[in-house]
């Protein structure tokens, strides 16, 4: 603001410092030979002193003398450009700032609530089954790294992770609960008992009920994060736009044309300046009706993740249910050996025992620190808040333009103003609408088919919002997703109800409440 500021200034005093046109005709050079060279567009020895024809120039034409050369215009033309791209990247950076600010904050949440719900799981083992814990804690690392390659967009199964978890567990309990000896089974017993595992279900219905749950809290957590990360894609490339030769050419003639004519204080005036402004953003602005269904599809999903959507409550409380599969296991022993002898025969044991518990329960202090009771802070509200914030921004790329003239580009009301060949007291020409086809009358800027970026982005909107509403989640069990096309909100495709079933009710081995309190990262 304050390099601002001293520009205006130097300019103010290069003005003072020149007589006023007359005519139509600038006196001298002066003026503009300081304004080009203070904006580094060249040196001010490359600028005329005075006046000349300017018949060797292409936008800049004026029957009157010019103080352009076509090398000036030539910096000019890529100097329009260059302060259009700023100026864009200024309107977006808040926005920018404020998204790139949360996907980051909630990757580190739930990385912490990964971590804790690995160190709780752990914990479990060696308090509670000591004797299978070293063996047990390569299992729940494995099956913790899975569900963190999940959520940040690994194309893998949750429901196999959960099974391939439970699978490589059994050998384990049944080798120190079920069947116990004084060593570990072999590799090719302990492999046998990973196949029979699905059949003869020694945890019960506690592997699907934490399929359940976790595809239930996973999905909209992960494409939360991803719906993130594609709004910093559309926010950078609506900030990096590829201009046409046509637009380049307007915007060369609004924002420096008056230099040449010794006018280097004039602004375009408001309607020339929109009519400029959204005929080169005719593709962006496109974008405003698939940013909108983003915003509200972000919306939606988030006032939805609850109860059996609550991520937190899931990773949690997943140690409680691993303890009610273990005593399950324990309590169906005897069946449980009939029906293994019966396909695996009796035990095969190696010769060494595997080491006991070595877990470091210190391990994640530092994260503990992280969690308290405070209501305020949860997960939810942290949503909550950030989407209060960023559904401000719901009509941005509808009002861009208007945004670009009102607040940096285009003279204020009743102010003598640039209309692309003088200064006038207003504007005349029709003012267009904006989007592609509003463009067809467009006096300014012309504007042909489309952009091939533009589309792309779009049509990356159009998927993540068919992925927010729910388009693409599983159906478990009795879990149904009620295809209600594109206009039905997540809370009607839904249901919100948690039965005990869930796992949100009170669970016999000790559920474990937490509210998790998130950072401020402003």
């Amino acid at each position: 603001m304050e390099a601002r500021s001293l520009s205006v200034l130097l300019l103010l005093l290069a003005a003072a410092a020149t007589p006023a046109p007359r005519d139509g005709e600038p006196r001298s050079c002066e003026a503009v030979r300081k304004v080009f060279q203070l904006r580094q567009l060249g040196s001010f020895r490359g600028v005329p002193e005075f006046p000349r024809a300017g018949v060797d120039l292409q936008v800049c034409t004026s029957k009157n003398p010019t103080c352009c050369t076509k090398k000036m215009e030539e910096r000019y033309q890529t100097a329009a450009k260059q302060d259009i791209q700023q100026v864009l990247q200024t309107s977006s950076a808040t926005l920018k700032f404020l998204i790139s600010r949360n996907a980051a904050a909630f990757q580190e949440t739930f990385e912490m609530l990964i971590k804790l719900a690995e160190n709780y799981t752990s914990t479990l083992f060696c308090n509670a089954y000591r004797n299978m814990a070293a063996e047990a804690a390569t299992r729940v690392q494995e099956f913790f790294t899975d569900i963190a390659l999940y959520i940040f967009g690994t194309d893998i199964s949750t429901k196999e992770c959960v099974n391939r978890f439970f699978d490589n567990l059994f050998p384990v309990v049944y080798n120190h609960m079920i069947n116990p000896g004084l060593t570990d089974v072999t590799l090719e017993y302990a492999e046998c008992l990973q196949m029979v595992r699905r059949d003869i279900r020694p945890f019960g219905d506690i592997p699907e009920k934490v399929i359940r749950q976790m595809g239930r809290s996973l999905l909209p957590s992960r494409n939360f994060l991803q719906a993130l990360n594609l709004g910093i894609e559309v926010i950078n490339t609506t900030d990096h736009l590829h201009f046409s030769k046509d637009c380049s050419r307007a915007l060369l003639r609004m924002q420096y044309c008056p230099h040449c004519q010794g006018l280097i204080l004039s602004k375009p005036c408001m309607g020339y300046c929109l009519n400029v402004i959204r005929g080169c953003l005719a593709y962006v602005a496109e974008v405003d009706l698939h940013w909108q269904g983003y915003i509200q599809s972000l919306e939606e999903l988030s006032s939805a993740m609850h109860g059996t959507y609550d991520v937190e409550h899931v990773l949690l409380n997943f140690h409680s249910l691993v303890n009610d599969a273990l005593m399950q296991a324990r309590v169906n022993g005897p069946e449980l050996t009939e029906q293994v002898n019966k396909v695996c025969g009796p035990p095969v044991r190696k010769p060494t025992q595997s080491p006991h518990c070595s877990f470091d329960r210190n391990k994640y202090s530092q994260g503990l620190k992280m969690f308290s009771r405070d209501v305020e802070e949860t997960l939810a509200s942290r949503r909550k808040e950030f989407i209060s914030h960023l559904r401000l921004y719901r009509a941005f790329y509808g009002g861009l333009a208007d945004q670009l003239c009102g607040n940096e580009l285009a003279a204020a009301d009743d102010i003598p103003c640039w209309n692309g060949e003088d200064v006038v007291k207003s504007y005349t020409h029709h003012v267009v609408g904006s989007g592609i086809k509003a463009q067809a009358g467009n006096p300014e800027v012309r504007v042909k088919g489309t952009d091939p970026v533009i589309n792309q982005i779009i049509d990356k909107l159009k998927h993540i919002i068919q992925l927010l509403r729910g388009k693409s989640f599983p159906k478990y069990d009795n879990w149904d997703l009620r295809q209600t096309g594109s206009g039905g909100s997540v809370d009607e495709q839904i249901s919100g109800v948690c039965d005990d079933e869930d796992g949100c009710g009170g669970s016999g081995s000790g559920e474990v409440k937490r509210v998790l309190k998130i950072t401020d990262c402003r």
